[in-house]
């Protein structure tokens, strides 16, 4: 292994040894605080473009399966790891963690202060970092960030059969696991691409559309957005992570960035209905604006014990209900799986009766 170089716009140098792709990337340097699902997360669309810091201190000790990829090809931009395990030991392991990172063509750096680096992290902000086998690099103001949703986004309509209610996923980068919980519950699945639009969808004569998560700044899909509030006033909806995003914004809402984003499997959320906390899994860098919510079109369902932020929304009139976290993901706990399963009923028990909202 060669040596290289994390360097970050704001000067810092971290040093280490490149694994996986042989090549310099540019990217957004963040930190998720999970202790297992390497996997998941570095095959998670919602990563594309970033750079990630895992902070569990060993990885790749339990390989890599063939079953819990979560997209076909990861579309990060670079991994940041402390120790690296060379010998896997899991009965389900067919491939180690640096192997998966070169097929896959990621590039990344083990041996890193990772401890040291998310405290940077965390006094700084989220910053752009470059890997490197040089220690130097240039950061360019002027570099317009691309829109990564398209890049992550299935480019043609794609069908699963089933014996249930018919859900419409808009693809802003799905993970296969919200795919697999839907087909769970019987439902049959139609996956069109982010940019679809209302009349398209419609169309389908789905009995109900998910808003699936996704990468980047929400904003950069302003211009979906009236379509967004189309669909969403004629179908009964969800919203998971980026699409609670999206569709706060299609009613008015505005968007902030965080400082360092919340990614992890271990995030507690309170349910305002019943006083109850949840464990959840998050990975998002935006929030829903509290200000910016209109009480008198939407309640707020769920709030980050941590720092209060909004992660839940239900329309007062309309069948829409959102969330920042991913229920459909099980790092351990399971605690809010039954909101995809509430979803699923709700749409399955309107049946012909769901009628159009004007």
């Amino acid at each position: 292994m060669k040596q290289g170089y994390l360097t970050l716009e704001t000067g810092e140098v971290f040093e280490g040894m490149l694994i996986g792709a042989q090549k310099d990337s540019l990217g957004e340097v963040v930190f998720n605080t999970s202790m297992t699902g390497y996997q998941e997360i570095i095959t998670d669309p919602s990563y594309a473009g970033q750079i990630i810091t895992f902070c569990y201190p060993i990885i790749g000790n339990y390989g890599v399966n063939a079953l819990d990829d979560e997209s076909i090809s990861p579309a990060l931009a670079g991994v940041v790891i402390g120790d690296l395990c060379e010998m896997p030991s899991h009965y389900q392991s067919i491939n180690k963690f640096s192997e998966k990172l070169k097929q896959a063509g990621v590039p990344g750096i083990a041996g890193v202060d990772t401890r040291l680096l998310v405290k940077t992290i965390r006094s700084r902000g989220t910053v752009k970092g470059y890997l490197s086998t040089a220690k130097e690099a240039q950061f360019l103001d002027t570099e317009k960030a691309p829109l990564w949703v398209e890049k992550v986004s299935t480019e043609k309509i794609q069908f699963f059969k089933n014996n249930g209610p018919h859900v419409v996923l808009i693809d802003f980068g799905y993970k296969k696991s919200i795919l697999n919980a839907l087909l769970e519950e019987g439902c049959s699945v139609t996956i069109v691409p982010y940019n679809t639009s209302y009349e398209k969808i419609k169309a389908l004569n789905p009995d109900g559309v998910l808003l699936s998560n996704g990468p980047g700044d929400p904003m950069a899909l302003q211009k979906y957005f009236s379509e967004i509030k189309k669909i969403s006033q004629y179908f009964p909806t969800l919203g998971i992570c980026l699409g609670h995003q999206l569709i706060a914004l299609a009613y008015g809402a505005k968007t902030t960035k965080l400082a360092y984003g919340h990614r992890g499997g271990n995030h507690p959320v309170k349910e305002l209905r019943t006083g109850k906390v949840k464990m959840t899994a998050q990975n998002h860098g935006f929030v829903v604006v509290d200000e910016s919510i209109d009480c008198q079109v939407f309640d707020i369902t769920y709030r980050n014990v941590n720092d209060q932020s909004i992660e839940g929304l239900m329309h007062q009139s309309y069948p829409i209900q959102t969330v920042q976290f991913h229920p459909e993901a099980h790092p351990g706990p399971s605690d809010t799986e039954y909101i995809l399963k509430d979803f699923v009923s709700q749409i399955a028990s309107l049946g012909e009766t769901r009628y159009a909202f004007k």
